[in-house]
């Protein structure tokens, strides 16, 4: 007789422990390669939420007059045991997202990009110093932490977003709160360990689980400062709004409809294999991932679409125990249900289907939430599959007439978020960059994320607010300036009272 194993019951982290939920609500995780609960995560209520960022708020001001030599010493502690810890965290992203090895491996070594960018805070907190700007008054700028900020996270990265919206948080001297998404809550846990380890003092980093409940009390606590947030462009727009309306600073990221635009003078082999990792990549699930293909030209578009179609059929999707197979599952059925519904449609609209991957073959099991790739061919801007964010693996090709008009294509969507070109012509790459309304361009690169170092961010309706997500942005995000003008008067310094505004010819 078949003994039933025990699912495991998930905690929040909170003031550097694991404490128990005590809501009594709880969501399922999945391993969405079988289709298993492996795990129940609790859902907070407001007043657990309460709890701990009054917690993280006790923290802030002991975090905040540390060195900054210390703090990077922490978050360098931090990184050399991620990088020790690596086989550990990988298996733990894959279990519960899909990933597969090779894939989580590369989403930690992105992540642990934003980590190296903290450890420099310093460098990048620095102010501004002005001498005798008039009477003997010098004038300066200090950055200084905000307090107790908050990440909302989504399910596709369950470890490089968290790590780019808060190690520079951290870094700065401020208290952190992540909210992971509820169907990867495994991979937070598992860093905040980490952390621990690192020697980061109890309380400045916190990981609450939950749902709207949690999420609504994140953006009304008058304790929080700031809101980064990564998801669908619904909630982001709501993120947006309902935190800005309670002060709070906020950065909202949302969906993406990233097209590849293919020139008659690319070379197709080699920009059909691009198209193949960006398209198909993680089961489709990154906001970055391309969306489909622009041809421009119908020559054009008839050769890659034969290309793409036998590349396609030769993919192979699968578990991630599974070393041979290109991508797995996607998160939950809910996912997949929603995937098939899009392909659908689209076949109901009038675009012509290439490759059908409504129902892969999986040689381990059926159980788990699997889509094959999917190519759909004349899809046009009326259909809904054109329109709207597909996250699973159905791509789209779009047949165009001329580089301008797909150009006028791409900006006329409201998402904004990645878009590249592939060509070997120097003056239609660089139209294409400056028509362009798009917030990250690639130019014979498949997946245009810039590297830690630079600002990630799109446009339109891809992101909400100023602030933007890796880059020297996250340290300004992150910090509040102070002007000050200091003078300091000698015994024989005279004063008198003066009524006018002080300006430079009153201050000599």
């Amino acid at each position: 007789m078949a003994v039933e194993q025990k699912v495991r019951e998930l905690q929040h982290f909170i003031n550097g422990a694991l404490v128990a939920g005590t809501s009594g609500r709880f969501s399922n995780v999945f391993n969405p390669s079988t289709g298993e609960v492996i795990a129940r995560v609790p859902l907070a209520t407001k007043d657990e939420v309460k709890d701990a960022i009054e917690k993280a708020k006790a923290a802030f001001p002991a975090w905040k007059k540390t060195s900054a030599g210390k703090r990077a010493e922490i978050v360098q502690r931090f990184r050399q045991l991620v990088t020790e810890n690596i086989d550990e965290l990988i298996e733990v992203i894959c279990e519960e997202s899909g990933k597969t090895k090779e894939d989580a491996k590369g989403e930690i070594t992105r992540g642990l990009e934003s980590v190296d960018l903290a450890i420099n805070a310093a460098h990048m907190t620095k102010g501004e110093y002005s001498v005798n700007v008039g009477g003997g008054i010098n004038a300066f700028s200090a950055k200084y932490p905000l307090g107790v900020v908050a990440a909302i996270a989504p399910f596709n990265f369950p470890v490089m977003v968290p790590l780019a919206q808060t190690s520079m948080a951290v870094a700065v001297g401020n208290s952190v709160i992540l909210k992971p998404s509820e169907k990867v809550p495994v991979s937070a846990l598992y860093i905040s360990n980490l952390w621990k380890e690192a020697g980061l003092p109890d309380g400045v980093w916190t990981v609450i689980n939950g749902d709207k409940e949690a999420v609504d009390e994140l953006l009304e606590n008058k304790t929080i400062e700031a809101i980064s947030f990564v998801g669908s462009t619904p909630v982001a727009e709501y993120i947006y709004q309902t935190g800005t309306n309670y002060n709070k600073r906020v950065a909202a990221f949302g969906g993406g409809k990233n097209f590849m635009v293919v020139m008659p003078d690319a070379d197709l082999e080699k920009t059909a294999n691009a198209f193949l990792g960006a398209a198909y990549g993680a089961a489709s699930q990154r906001c970055m991932a391309i969306s489909g293909a622009i041809p421009v030209g119908k020559e054009t578009a008839d050769k890659f679409v034969a290309i793409l179609k036998e590349k396609i059929e030769n993919l192979k999707v699968g578990p991630y125990t599974d070393a041979e197979v290109d991508f797995g599952p996607v998160i939950t059925q809910q996912s997949k249900d929603v995937v098939i519904a899009a392909i659908n449609k689209g076949i109901e609209e009038g675009a012509q289907i290439v490759v059908d991957g409504r129902n892969p073959k999986i040689s381990e099991t059926s159980k788990g939430f699997y889509v094959g790739p999917t190519l759909l061919d004349y899809v046009t801007p009326s259909m809904e599959i054109y329109e709207n964010e597909v996250f699973g693996p159905a791509r789209i090709i779009v047949r165009t007439e001329s580089l301008q008009e797909a150009i006028d294509l791409i900006n006329d969507h409201e998402l904004g978020n990645g878009v590249t070109i592939f060509t070997n012509n120097g003056a239609a790459a660089r139209k294409f960059q400056e028509e362009i309304e798009v917030g990250m361009v690639g130019v014979n690169v498949p997946i245009p994320i810039p590297v830690g170092y630079h600002n990630f961010g799109g446009l339109k309706r891809s992101k909400f607010g100023e602030g933007y997500m890796f880059g020297p942005d996250q340290a300004r995000f992150f910090t509040k300036v102070k002007t000050i003008s200091e003078r300091w008067l000698e015994a024989d310094d005279e004063t008198t009272s003066s009524f006018s505004f002080p300006s430079n010819d009153s201050a000599k």
